[in-house]
């Protein structure tokens, strides 16, 4: 079984060839034109090289802190927004109420390839 964590975003996936996984937006890759500035386009590939961990069976390489070498890479399915949630601040006896919803922007990835 081959997998590897990776960081994006400010989080750390497991990932593993074939899997899905929803990630905080992605600016458009080197090779690709950006379809709204900043977006990245659908079906567009994408390489991660923040690459903390990688297995292929009994042999495991631990980075410190990035495994050198080590990229993952990944297929653009879609661009998106979450489903929105509501921020809801109150005070009582003061009349202080404030509503906010907030939605955010994601970038669902299919995983392809792991190199080390």
């Amino acid at each position: 079984m081959q997998f590897a964590v990776i960081k994006t975003g400010g989080k750390q996936y497991l990932v593993e060839p074939g899997k899905k996984l929803k990630i905080e937006k992605l600016a458009a890759p080197a090779g690709g034109e950006p379809r709204h500035g900043r977006d990245a386009p659908d079906g567009g590939k994408f390489v991660f090289d923040q690459v903390l961990l990688t297995a292929d069976g009994d042999n495991v390489e631990i980075g410190k802190p990035l495994v050198s070498g080590a990229k993952v890479e990944g297929k653009i399915l879609t661009q998106g927004r979450a489903r929105k949630v509501i921020v809801f601040k109150y005070h009582r006896k003061t009349r202080y109420r404030k509503k906010k919803g907030h939605r955010q922007h994601f970038t669902e990835v299919e995983i392809t390839k792991i190199h080390k």
